[in-house]
């Protein structure tokens, strides 16, 4: 019996192009996939960047789309990925060779509708070019989400029995045009309707995935319920309750060997939840990087995140006012986003020297450190459909605080023998405080620390449990399509 066959899909994936944790997914299911028997393969764009890094073999094969009403070409490409996972890339230099993946300058491009729709249909005739004849093409997030359509129309009669899996990542970004580019998508008008492409008079690419899409994903169980309410739905709450046996909430995973403290070459020391020595010289270290004061009686608090109001950095700004400020606590800021957060994160380090630490952009390198050297780790977000970071924190033995949102709820437990960070709930930032409060008032119990820090140390963060997850999935995808 052969094995089954999955294309992935997406906008971005780790190591080739990167804006956040969409690439970390895409890059690394793949490889987990190929580790469990199963033939997977991705495709991406093939952005300017890679035009000196990855460096791929020319295919010799062209696909043409049409555009409303011209054609466009572009070429294919491939390389091998990690596991021997085949990786392969729509080059068209006018949509793909530009400095940004998506915009610039914090504006998104304005021919995103077209520059994705070729992509998506670029995809579908790469399979058929290159005899690709996928089971299941597994399409992440909106740039994406037309494939599922395609799937059931324009290019039924090519793939009659493919079936498709759409992951939402962040159902905060929908991909949303105006109407006058639905000649762009070659579907016609009688699918601009609420029960299909139609948001408030819009196109939303995100809805064509989750109403065509065979199954639907979300990236946390916690997220996938919440996205069924009007708290968290964007609008879309309905679309996704009506379609409610089709969704399913698997969490992520990390990537184990990048994120290995006990073999770490970013870090001046390695270390584990055995050697826990390891982890306080990295703590030394960070202290000296960052310029601040050896006070080992203080714990170390870090956040490294897009400094955005999603990601709670009002929040973690007033913490920073209080428990630095009264100097019982020291604080290392990492991230990059709103201008005017990054400019109050440059002007608390000024006003707390020796206390509080901050770096504007991004450093990978940097990024490992901190979570090495850090005591306690601040994620507030007011809504998070994964997260990561508290797992990375977690496996650094960096104790997270968080909000009991979306897969943040799901990896961190306050209460009980598995407790391994600190938990709040709700808007007010009284709440927040008072996590954080409690958390600097446990670091003064060395055995209370050590239970928290070691149980996030020791746990399972792989991907392994969640790939197991997508199997499943996918044999059920192919049980349906022979009873039907």
């Amino acid at each position: 019996m052969r094995s089954i066959r999955v294309l992935l899909v997406a906008s971005e994936a780790v190591p080739f192009a990167k804006t956040g944790g969409l690439a970390d997914v895409a890059g690394t299911l793949g490889v987990e996939l190929r580790r469990k028997g199963v033939d997977a393969s991705l495709i991406l764009p093939y952005y300017r960047p890679l035009h000196t890094s990855a460096r791929p073999r020319a295919l010799g094969k062209q696909v043409e789309i049409p555009l409303g009403t011209d054609k466009t070409r572009g070429s294919l490409l491939a390389t091998e990925g990690r596991e021997g996972l085949p990786v392969f890339f729509v080059r068209h230099d006018g949509f793909f060779a530009r400095k940004g993946l998506y915009g610039e300058g914090g504006k998104d491009y304005p021919d995103n509708a077209a520059r994705f729709v070729f992509f998506s249909k670029a995809v579908l005739e790469a399979a058929r070019v290159l005899g690709l004849e996928p089971d299941i093409v597994h399409c992440h997030d909106w740039q994406t989400a037309l494939i599922p359509l395609y799937l059931k129309s324009l290019y039924r009669p090519a793939f009659p029995e493919v079936r498709t899996v759409y992951t939402i990542h962040n159902l905060g970004y929908q991909g949303l045009f105006w109407h006058y580019d639905m000649p762009l998508l070659g579907v016609g008008w009688e699918y601009f309707h609420m029960n299909a492409l139609e948001f408030y008079g819009k196109i939303n690419f995100m809805k064509a995935g989750i109403v065509f899409g065979d199954r639907v994903t979300a990236v946390s169980p916690t997220y996938a319920r919440e996205i069924q309410t009007p708290e968290a739905g964007f609008g879309l709450d309905g679309v996704l309750r009506a379609r409610s046996g089709k969704v399913t909430g698997i969490l992520n995973g990390l990537d184990t060997e990048e994120w290995n403290p006990s073999t770490d070459r970013h870090i001046p020391r390695t270390f584990g939840p055995e050697r826990l020595p390891g982890k306080a010289f990295c703590r030394t270290q960070l202290r000296r990087e960052g310029g601040l004061k050896m006070r080992r009686d203080l714990p170390l608090v870090s956040v490294v995140a897009r400094l955005s109001e999603q990601k709670g950095i009002d929040l973690v700004f007033k913490a920073a006012e209080r428990f630095v400020g009264s100097k019982a606590a020291q604080m290392v800021i990492l991230g990059e986003g709103d201008p005017v957060a990054e400019r109050k994160a440059m002007g608390l380090m000024e006003s707390h020297p020796g206390y509080l630490y901050a770096h504007t952009g991004f450093d990978e390198g940097l990024a490992h450190r901190v979570y090495a050297g850090s005591d306690l780790f601040l994620m507030p977000s007011r809504y998070e459909p994964c997260g990561l970071g508290q797992m990375i924190a977690m496996r650094y033995g960096a104790v997270p605080v968080v909000r009991k949102t979306g897969g943040l709820a799901d990896t961190v437990r306050e209460k009980g023998p598995d407790r391994n960070g600190y938990v709040f709930s709700g808007k007010a930032p009284a709440s927040f405080m008072g996590a954080v409060q409690r958390a600097l008032a446990d670091f003064s119990r060395e055995e209370e620390w050590t239970c928290r820090m070691t149980n996030g140390m020791m746990g399972d963060y792989s991907w392994a449990p969640r790939v197991d997850e997508y199997v499943r999935l996918y044999a059920e995808l192919l049980m349906d399509r022979k009873e039907a």
